[in-house]
């Protein structure tokens, strides 16, 4: 089992959906780290286009 955390309430719990207001929960944790990271070039170009936008 996986702490999970409410998108809407953000109250943490174990469950699928928030026993607060019934919303829908999402894992915590951070994915593991991988060498073969698909999506890595992407999320590092987004990064950088996000740090490059708020300079202004």
């Amino acid at each position: 089992m996986k702490m999970r955390r409410c998108r809407s309430c953000m109250e943490y719990t174990l469950r699928d959906v928030c026993p607060r207001c019934g919303g829908s929960t999402g894992v915590v944790y951070p994915p593991k780290f991988s060498p073969e990271d698909r999506y890595g070039e992407y999320r590092r170009r987004l990064k950088r286009e996000v740090l490059r936008g708020s300079g202004e």
